[in-house]
């Protein structure tokens, strides 16, 4: 259940979201929105530091020296133009909130509110840590943030992170242990091939006819060279060549993204792009360029975490409430933190039919029941609290 003192900050926390929601920023360039941060987490006495260019990390002290655990919000927004029409609609041409960042930058920061006025009871540290730029990779945030020493000093022992997740109604909390969210790679192929008449093929070599035999091709890449049972995804967005009905073009363009959730079968994608791209640009005599950038890592939870986690959850709002989901070919450049200390990233229910609040993520429609705001708030308080309690919590070597 919801406890009176997460109750008692349910304006403020709607304040928050909505403040956050109509003044949206993209990328690094979260100037307004980590001044607002900032200035949050200093007027409740926090060490507070800038790293990463707009992210902001803030330290709580327990009284007593133990472990530090991290909880992580990201805070960007997408350039994407806001259709709803609600009073809190953002402001800003071209922005939106449409992914729930909003909420979660409110809800750690009513959390570290919450957990500064317990800091007494606190055995340990909590570092909170605001994430610019999630959507936008490559670069992302989570890497720089990491190289500037976000893990260190105190070193981070156990770290946190909580999507708001709207394939979950509000009331729901979302969970599973190994991989949940997948490694995103991007790839860039170059055709290059000699264009002319279209009236004389012969003469040509065509990078048209060779890109779309390449994009099916591609396909069989996860029919064909991945266990069925392993998940993989490749997906081409965008096709590039020509400029008239009649003319064979010079090149073509091809660019898409490949997903997975195991580090195997990322490496085998890509291999096998590599390879079906060379015999193509062959078989057509053409020349070819590729570029694959490495995204984000697979997301992996720790098991016993989790678990751990799990009976959080289900004392929050019921064991009927608390869901094994499915993993999900979604990115999430937390992953980095999980790659280097054990934790877990799991997901708030956010919609509500009945309330018209059911659109996916990155629609111009989005929107969350703000009631999930206090379920997320109070997991943060619940899970720092019952991590870094006197006896060290349910991770304490003697048990």
């Amino acid at each position: 259940m919801i406890s009176e003192e997460v109750l008692s900050l349910r304006d403020e926390l709607t304040y928050l979201r909505r403040d956050f929601h109509t003044y949206p920023e993209v990328g690094f360039e979260l100037h307004r929105t980590s001044r607002k941060v900032q200035e949050y987490l200093e007027g409740l006495g926090l060490h507070v530091e800038r790293v990463a260019k707009t992210g902001v990390v803030a330290l709580l002290e327990g009284a007593k020296p133990g472990r530090t655990i991290m909880i992580r919000a990201d805070m960007d927004a997408l350039p994407l133009q806001e259709l709803n029409e609600v009073p809190y609609r953002s402001k800003i041409d071209g922005a939106m909130h449409a992914c729930g960042h909003d909420g979660h930058t409110a809800m750690l920061l009513v959390a570290a509110k919450i957990l500064k006025s317990h800091q007494s009871e606190l055995c340990g540290n909590v570092k909170f840590v605001f994430q610019p730029s999630e959507e936008k990779f490559p670069p992302g945030g989570a890497l720089p943030m990491i190289e500037e020493g976000v893990l260190e000093k105190p070193k981070v022992d156990f770290a946190f992170g909580i999507h708001l997740w709207t394939p979950l109604e509000c009331g729901k909390i979302g969970l599973r242990s190994g991989a949940l969210m997948a490694a995103a790679d991007e790839f860039r192929i170059v055709l290059k091939g000699k264009g002319g008449h279209g009236a004389l093929p012969h003469q040509c070599r065509d990078p048209i006819v060779a890109a779309a035999q390449l994009i099916m091709a591609l396909q069989t890449v996860v029919s064909r060279k991945i266990d069925p049972l392993k998940g993989a995804v490749i997906s081409v967005g965008k096709v590039e060549s020509g400029t008239a009905f009649n003319i064979i073009p010079e090149k073509a363009i091809i660019e898409g993204t490949s997903r997975s959730l195991d580090e195997e079968v990322r490496r085998t994608i890509r291999e096998q792009i590599q390879k079906i791209t060379q015999g193509i640009a062959v078989a057509n005599e053409i020349d070819y360029e590729i570029d694959h950038k490495n995204g984000t890592a697979v997301l992996f939870n720790d098991e016993r975490l989790t678990g751990f986690v799990r009976k959080v959850a289900q004392r929050i709002v019921g064991a009927e409430n608390v869901i094994e989901v499915p993993p999900t070919m979604g990115g999430e450049d937390m992953s980095f933190f999980l790659q280097r200390v054990p934790g877990v990233f799991y997901f708030i229910g956010a919609s509500n039919p009945d309330k018209g609040i059911d659109k996916p993520h990155h629609s111009p429609y989005f929107d969350i029941d703000e009631e999930s705001l206090l379920i997320g708030a109070q997991m943060h308080v619940e899970v720092a609290l019952e991590l870094l309690r006197d006896d060290n919590g349910c991770f304490s070597e003697d048990r």
